[in-house]
């Protein structure tokens, strides 16, 4: 896995995280979930470069 591709993953999932404690903060319950969502989306990134790398070794 690239370290670009680290980063945008790491990057995602602070977002979401963000995202995620802003909604909670506010009561904005869609804010929350997509903050979730956006956490989800990077997890799945990590594991599916996770895979390639497992390929290339």
């Amino acid at each position: 896995m690239s370290a670009t591709d680290k980063a945008k993953n790491k990057l995602d999932d602070l977002t979401g995280q963000a995202k995620e404690k802003f909604g909670q903060a506010t009561g904005d319950e869609d804010k929350e979930n997509e903050g979730k969502l956006d956490q989800a989306k990077a997890n799945l990134k990590d594991a599916g470069e996770k895979v390639k790398d497992a390929f290339r070794h």
